[in-house]
């Protein structure tokens, strides 16, 4: 028997999954549970040569587009596919809750909680070269990773990346029309607005953007600040504006027309779901689990956290828009209780039954349209998702 299907986890965490319904074995089955990569489209003729390398055979997800499954011990990170970009991995459940957006061409999307960017850069790989994804999350060292993973995959074109508090972020989207004028033109009319991004700044505007992320950090403390761009693609509508342009404020009458097409909040959670991070308890201390996963206190901050995100994502969705909700908890306490607090206090919000899974591999949640991934019933991460469609009234 395999070292993970030892794993005995403690008395406490037993009668946590008894609470919420919950079979002990899905903690066992990591060893059967595949790896899951996404190819970056235009590079399905690699697949001979990745699969030559790795030394296996890679599955095709036939429920899922542009998916593939490997054997679970295999290391992708050294691979000369992953190295040049070909491939990235993201869980399947976590490729399920993008899918669900059925994004279309020429959305404008946010992604309130983008760290560390698989979800932000399938988004972006979906859109092409229409439409905008904005990626926010609250940890800027996070948030820089999905600027590499970006940059990497050459993903950022249509992208802007800010550092914030998803529970308060306010900008809308950039829309750009064919009789808006050039980013050219645009440049050289306003002097102090923002040139194509590039890495290599020069010194003194290093030293400026240090300063204004200290001061950004101090602000987020206070709640009363902008939150801190830290990437932009070219086409992502924030060439040739000024700071001005890109931070002014709106009113909620414009949001139900300018607002975002489409929402992804994949909310900050226990991530008791992810059999892998719970397994790591084993080596960090079940006192960290008790802590971490099973105190109330935290639990209940949590599930504020996570009204507080679907709400404010759920604001700055344009009407007749799509927002999905998700965790990578099985609990109900941030899943369902979550949702149901939601309806109830937002009367243009309805759930929508997500047409895509009708093929998947999951189980209906405990209210009708949403859905749960776990991995004796899906062969992946555990996930929880919710749609909801904006009415307008």
């Amino acid at each position: 028997m395999e070292e993970s299907s030892k794993l005995a986890l403690p008395d406490a965490f037993l009668d946590f999954l008894k609470v919420n319904g919950l079979d002990p074995s899905i903690y066992t089955a990591s060893d059967s549970t595949p790896r899951y990569i996404r190819l970056k489209p235009g590079c399905e003729a690699y697949l001979e040569e990745v699969e030559a390398e790795m030394k296996c055979k890679i599955e095709k997800v036939d429920w899922l587009p542009g998916f593939y499954s490997l054997p679970p011990d295999i290391q992708i990170a050294s691979s000369k596919a992953y190295q040049e970009g070909k491939i990235y991995g993201i869980d399947a459940a976590s490729g399920a809750a993008v899918l669900a957006l059925d994004i279309s061409a020429g959305d404008h999307v946010l992604d309130l909680c983008a760290a560390p960017g698989a979800k932000l850069c399938m988004i972006s790989d979906l859109l092409g070269d229409s439409g905008s994804v904005t990626g926010v999350d609250v940890a800027s060292h996070r948030l820089a990773a999905c600027r590499t993973m970006l940059q990497k995959y050459a993903l950022g074109d249509r992208c802007r990346l800010f550092v914030g508090d998803g529970t308060t972020f306010s900008l809308l989207p950039v829309r750009l029309h064919s009789e808006s004028k050039s980013c050219e033109s645009a440049l050289e009319e306003k002097g102090d607005a923002f040139r194509e991004w590039t890495s290599r700044r020069p010194y003194k505007e290093r030293k400026k953007a240090t300063k204004a992320r200290k001061t950004v950090a101090s602000q987020l403390v206070l709640g009363s600040q902008h939150p801190e761009l830290i990437f932009f693609g070219r086409h992502s509508g924030v060439v040739g504006l000024t700071r001005s342009e890109l931070y002014q404020t709106t009113c909620n009458s414009e949001v139900s027309s300018q607002g975002y097409d489409k929402v992804l909040v994949d909310a900050e959670c226990t991530h008791d779901g992810s059999i892998k991070h719970i397994q790591k308890f084993e080596h960090w201390g079940w006192t960290t689990l008790q802590r971490r996963v099973l105190d109330a206190e935290r639990t209940d901050s949590l599930t504020t956290l996570q009204l507080k995100l679907l709400s404010n994502g759920f604001r700055l969705l344009k009407s007749g828009g799509s927002l999905v909700y998700s965790t990578c908890s099985l609990t109900v306490a941030q899943n369902e209780d979550v949702v149901q607090k939601f309806l109830k206090e937002n009367a243009s919000a309805e759930l929508q039954e997500i047409n895509a899974a009708k093929n998947w591999p999951c189980k209906s949640g405990q209210i009708p349209n949403t859905l749960r991934f776990d991995p004796l019933t899906s062969q992946t991460s555990g996930l929880f998702v919710a749609k909801f469609l904006k009415l307008a009234i």
